[in-house]
């Protein structure tokens, strides 16, 4: 099997984090000869199957920019293993919280046991919530499960609402479906949401684009994903803190002209 084809079985799922989907597409890079025509169509193919991963395209950016193409790309997956996202969110929530999330957020909940004072209500997306409780309950956190339906009520009475991006660009971010609405109900109940956007997943607005542009080829009543304009938010939460969602937004890589060609 060519290196890059075991991608094609890295489906999304619980748990599974931009991190491990990372370290995943390294091993399949790292398996290359090297050639320059070869890197540029492995990226290209793997950004084809996972287009909304943001540490993605900066990978394949570091990869495609660097003089040494294999150590931007471990240099890069060290990054990730030290973002300090999760630390932030954690130390950041008030004291006694609750704090509503959308699906199973791969970074914002990873610190979160360290807080035995907040309560997380998670809203069931993709069936996969009953499953984050179970995880949290098992690391000591104070649970609420909330089905989909109950989004409304839940997002408008909590003190936090957590948007985590897949990827985010200038103005708007790629989040579970459901988290627009989520914003909207803690806009509605003057609660904040915060915008979890990890090292690796603030795009600039070429690459994000074409992310915005591929999931407007997904049938808007079953895809998993929506676009959440940043100004449905209230902070943004990323590697060196919090700050307002007013402020602009950083861009975790440049562009490789290689990667705006990817007939996706």
């Amino acid at each position: 099997m060519h290196p890059i084809e075991r991608l094609r079985y890295v489906a999304r799922a619980g748990g599974f984090d931009q991190l491990d989907l990372a370290r995943e597409a390294a091993e399949a890079l790292g398996a290359l000869r090297g050639e320059s025509a070869e890197m540029v169509n492995a990226c290209r193919r793997i950004l084809h199957h996972h287009p909304l991963a943001g540490s993605l395209w900066v990978m394949a950016t570091r990869v495609l920019v660097a003089s040494d193409a294999k150590s931007a790309m471990w240099d890069f997956l060290d990054e990730l293993a030290t973002d300090l996202t999760s630390d932030n969110v954690a130390s950041a929530l008030p004291d006694g919280a609750t704090v509503a999330v959308i699906g199973w957020p791969d970074l914002a909940l990873k610190k979160i046991d360290q807080r035995n004072d907040v309560t997380v209500r998670v809203v069931d997306a993709y069936g996969e919530g009953a499953g984050l409780a179970r995880m949290l309950l098992g690391q000591g956190v104070n649970v609420e499960e909330v089905p989909f339906t109950g989004l409304g009520q839940a997002c408008s009475t909590a003190d936090v609402v957590i948007v985590e991006a897949e990827a985010a660009g200038p103005t708007s971010l790629i989040a579970p479906a459901g988290s627009y609405a989520a914003a909207v109900c803690a806009t509605h109940g003057e609660q904040e949401t915060w915008a979890v956007v990890g090292h690796g997943r603030a795009l600039p607005g070429q690459y994000f684009d074409i992310v915005e542009s591929r999931l407007a080829m997904e049938n808007p009543l079953e895809a998993d994903d929506e676009v959440v304009p940043m100004s449905a938010t209230t902070h943004i939460v990323g590697p060196t803190g919090v700050e307002s969602s007013d402020v602009t937004t950083r861009e975790d890589c440049v562009v490789a002209a290689e990667l705006l060609r990817l007939g996706i």
